[in-house]
């Protein structure tokens, strides 16, 4: 199809995804309890039901085709309840919706990547089709009927459902259809799809039903009044809505319970079929002309019932994020400015002050608006541990802590893969394979994996940790001689010997799984953290189980930095990288065999770094008396900085370097990025971890 509307293509694919995390959400949980609630059923239905319509009108034919058989077998299970499928054949029924699931985001995947849907279906649809036959006796075929219950026959529409509510679109507003589709789509959140019908019923996806709703309007039949009139703040709060009608069965020519048959459409109308509701007896569907018994009320749109909740693109908070940057530089350069030194200004001062305090508060909303719980990346590892249970035969479950932890959008994007890496190397290798083994140990059967998230101020602390049988030092270190990273006869602490596990290519399994052996894993958690400016340390003690633990930062866009001197170059230090800062003398500082420099603090030997001589500066401070030492941290690095002096903390907004000076390999060389002061002058934001590798 073509894709020239990219917002409806933005809208389809955000909607969907959402209803794929609630989705597996409740068929996880229902798979604990070994059944589904009625109200599960219900959900279940009214998402591949939206799932169906929606990708009809974007013509998903395979995704379609998938949501409108799981409809099929969820409306059996609406009619009859789950007491249809018995107990042996519940655990093929949560495999076929997590393939399902699968399925779904598979074909998401290929739509976002601009890559062909998948064609054959036929192994899917088989699977669902089989299901179906064995609930119900019958060929897969026979399902076809109670997916049908969920829109009345046209003839049955009105008995039981008395109260009406007709809406007409603005005039040449085009796409009737698809608007009466997003109304019906809006009131299942109020009103369940058993407690109101409508007619058009095939207007999901039948663009010839665009006409039909132009010229009648389009009905909704509720059974009480209080889900019709909950339907008008529906009506009310979307566009193109011209004005609408309740018909309440006071005002119908006869009693819809007296009634013995719907009344005949007429012959000269085939546009209004299905008009076997009541009030249809009564008036004739015409816009122009509304019924007197019924109420015609235009809609007030400065009445509009609001939703509390927008989603708004990411591009566009990145745009306000960058004019926020731009407009708090700007305010640091006109308060700054050299023109105003030795000026008395009380009045500008003091509005300064009130400028400084309104940017401020700008910029905080400007971030908070970037910020996204963690939760729906940490219910995904649910999913992850629950196939590996399966395919490793394993017993274990999650527990997740501090979901409600709030961290960019960008970041949280970019830290779901490192997460199940971590939370697959857990499963894999951590949690035991045999339970005997587990409780000699003293150990719950169950293994248990621990995934929280909590805030430190400047940064986010993640943690995996599992209660499984922890690192082997020694096999550790043999695969790593092996590899070629360690050598024999040399002897390596805990720590080098965890370190060995981030290393490129390493892997403590003999064989390739589907899981792990490629080489391929820690060492990308490590890339991936490090790239959005945080770090990755790992503890473990054997028979006890794996901590790692992720610093991230909250945000890209926006940090709180120390700026520093060296010679008339200005440097940007991260505030959490910095541990403290010392006045020292020559004494204070003891020569290595490799004539680097050392100091001691707290009884440990730290590498010194001279800023003056690792970026060749001439006109830096030597004397180390003159100057500053700053004890830097960064994931298990620790080393200290020497600086000319400390100009002050300041929150900083953060510039990426050109794209250019990455052929310069610069972001080795230890810069992150720049930042413009208050004075109109550049400096460069440092990268902690990699400044003293690039030494």
């Amino acid at each position: 199809m073509s894709m020239g509307n990219d917002s409806i293509l933005d809208a389809y694919l955000y909607e969907t995804d959402g209803l794929l995390e609630q989705l597996d959400s409740i068929v996880l949980a229902a798979e604990q309890a070994d059944a589904f609630s009625n109200d599960d059923i219900n959900t279940i239905f009214r998402i591949m039901h939206t799932i169906k319509g929606s990708s009809a009108m974007m013509e998903f034919n395979s995704l379609m085709t998938i949501a409108h058989r799981a409809e099929d077998l969820f409306a059996i299970l609406r009619e009859q309840s789950i007491s249809i499928v018995p107990e042996s054949l519940r655990p093929e029924l949560f495999d076929l919706l997590f393939q399902t699931i699968d399925f779904f985001r598979q074909e998401i995947d290929h739509i976002q990547n601009g890559e062909a849907l998948t064609d054959n279906i036929d192994t899917l649809l088989e699977k669902i089709n089989s299901f179906i036959a064995q609930i119900n006796g019958t060929a897969p075929a026979a399902a076809k009927e109670p997916a049908d219950s969920s829109e009345p026959a046209a003839d049955a529409a009105p008995h039981g459902f008395p109260y009406g509510l007709r809406v007409f679109f603005d005039e040449g507003c085009g796409m009737e259809n698809l608007r009466a589709f997003m109304l019906v789509t809006s009131i299942h959140d109020i009103c369940s799809e058993e407690d109101f019908t409508f007619e058009p019923a095939d207007v999901e996806h039948n663009a010839a039903s665009s006409a039909l709703v132009a010229q009648s309007g389009f009905t909704m039949h509720f059974r009480n009044q209080a889900d019709r009139d909950n339907a008008i703040h529906s009506v009310t709060g979307i566009g193109s809505v011209r004005n609408y009608q309740t018909m309440d069965p006071a005002s119908q020519s006869a009693p819809a319970a007296e009634e013995p048959a719907p009344a005949p459409a007429p012959a000269a109308a085939p546009q209004a079929a299905p008009a076997s509701s009541a009030s249809a007896s009564a008036a004739p569907v015409q816009p122009a002309a509304p019924a007197a018994q019924s109420k015609a009320t235009p809609v007030k749109t400065e009445n509009h019932h609001k939703e509390s909740l927008i989603s708004v693109s990411l591009s566009k908070l990145d745009q306000l994020a960058a004019v926020v940057g731009e407009i708090v530089i700007t305010e640091s350069m006109v308060t700054a400015s050299p023109d105003l030194k030795g000026l008395k200004l009380d009045a500008f001062t003091k509005s300064a002050r009130q400028l400084r305090k309104l940017t401020d508060e700008l910029q905080d909303v400007a971030m908070s608006l970037r910020m996204v719980p963690v939760s729906a990346t940490f219910q995904k590892m649910n999913r992850i541990v629950r196939d590996m249970c399966k395919k490793l035969d394993k017993q274990a479950h999650l527990t997740l802590i501090g979901e409600d932890t709030e961290v960019d959008k960008t970041i949280v994007d970019s830290i779901g893969d490192p997460i199940m890496h971590i939370v697959r190397n857990s499963m894999d290798h951590g949690i035991e394979e045999n339970v005997e083994d587990r409780i000699a140990a003293g150990k719950d059967p169950v293994g248990e994996i621990i995934l929280s998230a909590r805030h430190t101020g400047s940064e986010v602390i993640i943690e995996i940790r599992d209660d499984g049988q922890g690192v082997n030092d020694d096999a550790v270190l043999a695969k790593a001689i092996r590899q070629g990273l360690a050598f024999e006869g040399v002897e390596y602490s805990h720590k080098d010997i965890l370190a060995f596990l981030l290393a490129p290519g390493f892997s403590t399994n003999s064989e390739v799984t589907e899981f792990s052996g490629r080489g391929v894993g820690m060492d990308v958690v490590k890339k991936n953290v490090e790239d959005i400016g945080g770090s990755v340390t790992i503890t473990s003690e054997q028979g006890k189980g794996m901590t790692t633990t992720l610093k991230i930062p909250l945000t890209m866009a926006i940090m709180d930095g120390m700026e520093v001197s060296v010679g008339s170059s200005i440097f940007t230090i991260p505030i959490h990288n910095i541990r403290q800062s010392f006045r020292i003398s020559q004494k204070d500082l003891i020569s290595d065999a490799s004539d680097g420099e050392l100091f001691k603090c707290m009884g440990e030997f730290y590498p010194v770094v001279r800023m003056r001589d690792l970026y060749q500066i001439e006109d830096g401070r030597v004397n180390v008396e003159e100057g500053i030492l700053i004890w830097l941290e960064a994931g298990e690095l620790s080393y200290c900085l020497f600086v000319d002096e400390l100009l002050g903390e300041q929150q900083v907004v953060v510039k990426p370097l050109p794209s250019y000076l990455n052929s310069f390999n610069i972001k080795r060389s230890g810069i992150a990025g720049c930042t413009i002061l208050g004075d109109g002058n550049i400096s460069l934001i440092l990268d902690v971890n990699n400044l003293y590798q690039g030494q």
